[in-house]
């Protein structure tokens, strides 16, 4: 403590500023480097999988499992027009201003999807780099053929309580994704940027969702509709019904027709009472993107990112919030050099298929553990998983025992899926190492091992591990 002190009156107030910021300055370092090192994922093949056949389009995926949170790039094997469309009240784009200028040129080479937030910003910048860097562009500005890479993107929030942790899709990430991605095959569901999307968290559905594809010929035409569905609204089906929603138990049984939750807002929105609703998120984002071969000027193009953009409120509802920050980007290749329909036409079959890839994003839902009543502990079994677990530096839990029943309470700086900080919940048993917590969405506690506990295991799942204090 003298040196210390001995410092501090050297340095004054001037030099305990300057050693606070090295010292946050090492701990955001530490953060990094520790994230540098997560296992990465690279084209992990779904259980459905989008086929289809356009060699001049390739996809890479990539997501860190510990997050779950990803990256998804597309990548064209030559220069191809772009235009964007911007709705919602929280866009994060790279380069949108620039395609907004409407040159007539075919420059792009990549569009970059990603978790993160505004740190997944940087997917985008870093496949630029990897294009120069693997000698694929350069940055010749005098050449006929301007040959700097051009990378455009957007990212979805899938932090707040959705997980609990702020891992973010990096440079590393997206580079080996971008180096990775080949053509004719696009995973569906909880895959890439979409590795942590949500649903309908308007009317507090809060389900899964992720990205979907969908590919249609009609002659010589192509078209390829992406998207990373992550929606305030409720994904909603051709019939009127919600795609996936996690219902109230105040609404009636059976399917949940999108229209009857409009027209009967704002009732509809009323979400019961179990404490883990607040779970539902309210920053959300759809992204998405639709190619063509047909060859399009600038205006052309605008308008067709315009129409299907404007198509998707059919399948998302509501859309474009301020909650949601929705960008399309438009793709023309070029390949077809005679138009085969005129704008508008082209802009309904097109978004058709968006329609098809928007519905392709939701994956399976879990599902609620059930409850077993005649599951016994003994009073060792049950201090056996008592502990403080932490999920990350601003997210942990407390189990303990309490009149021979499992308890648990936040002790981080936030909630923990709706368990808050002052009033234990119990867990009910399920089986020998699972518990559960009644409610609207499922929430499961599963006691790996002395030192691990896993939340709702499976796709989503989140990793607690046991720290000294308790």
């Amino acid at each position: 403590m003298r040196g210390l002190t001995h410092t501090i009156g050297a340095f004054g107030k001037a030099g305990l500023s300057a050693l606070a910021m090295v010292a946050v300055l090492s701990a955001s370092s530490a953060a990094v480097d520790d994230q540098q090192q997560e296992p990465m994922s690279i084209n992990a093949e779904s259980e459905r999988m989008l086929s289809y056949d356009w060699p001049i389009l390739k996809v890479g995926t990539g997501s860190y499992e510990a997050g779950p949170t990803g990256v998804t790039v597309f990548q064209f094997d030559k220069k191809v027009l772009v235009a964007a469309d911007v709705r919602g009240g929280g866009p994060g784009t790279v380069n949108a201003p620039y395609m907004d200028l409407g040159y007539n040129y075919a420059e792009l080479d990549t569009v970059v999807f990603a978790g993160g937030s505004w740190y997944g910003l940087e997917a985008v910048t870093a496949v630029a780099s990897a294009l120069k860097d693997d000698g694929i562009r350069d940055g010749n500005v005098f050449s006929e053929d301007v040959n700097i890479a051009m990378s455009v993107g957007s990212i979805i929030f899938d932090f707040g309580t959705r997980r609990l942790n702020e891992i973010y899709p990096d440079k590393r990430l997206a580079q080996a994704a971008f180096r990775a991605a080949k053509t004719g095959t696009f995973p569906l569901g909880a895959y890439g940027a979409g590795r942590f999307a949500k649903s309908g968290g308007f009317f507090g559905c809060n389900a899964f969702s992720g990205q979907g594809g969908a590919f249609k010929q009609v002659g010589d035409l192509k078209v390829a509709a992406f998207v990373i569905a992550n929606p305030y609204g409720v994904i909603t089906d051709r019939d009127g019904n919600a795609a996936a929603c996690y219902t109230s138990d105040k609404w009636p049984e059976g399917d949940v027709k999108t229209t009857k939750l409009m027209q009967g807002f704002p009732e509809s929105r009323e979400t019961g009472t179990a404490a883990v609703e607040e779970t539902a998120s309210a920053k959300n984002t759809t992204v998405s993107l639709i190619v063509v071969n047909q060859k399009m000027d600038p205006a052309d193009l605008k308008r067709l990112a315009v129409q299907v953009h404007t198509s998707m409120g059919r399948g998302i509802q509501p859309f474009a919030t301020q909650f949601d920050g929705d960008v399309l980007y438009a793709v023309s290749t070029g390949e077809l050099a005679e138009p085969a329909f005129m704008s508008p036409d082209l802009g309904v079959i097109a978004s058709e298929v968006m329609w098809d890839a928007l519905l392709r994003s939701v994956p399976a839902q879990p599902v609620t553990a059930i409850p077993n009543p005649a599951q016994n502990y003994s009073a060792a079994t049950l201090k056996g998983f008592a502990g403080n677990y932490e999920f990350s530096r601003f997210a942990s839990l407390n189990v303990g025992t309490k009149d021979g029943k499992l308890h648990a309470r936040a002790t981080g700086q936030r909630t923990v899926f709706g368990i808050g900080h002052e009033e234990a919940t119990e867990l009910v048993p399920v089986s020998d190492t699972e518990f559960m917590v009644p409610g609207r969405y499922p929430l499961t506690f599963r006691f790996v091992d002395a030192q691990t506990l896993v939340l709702n295991p499976g796709h989503w799942e989140q990793t607690g591990h046991r720290t000294a204090s308790e």
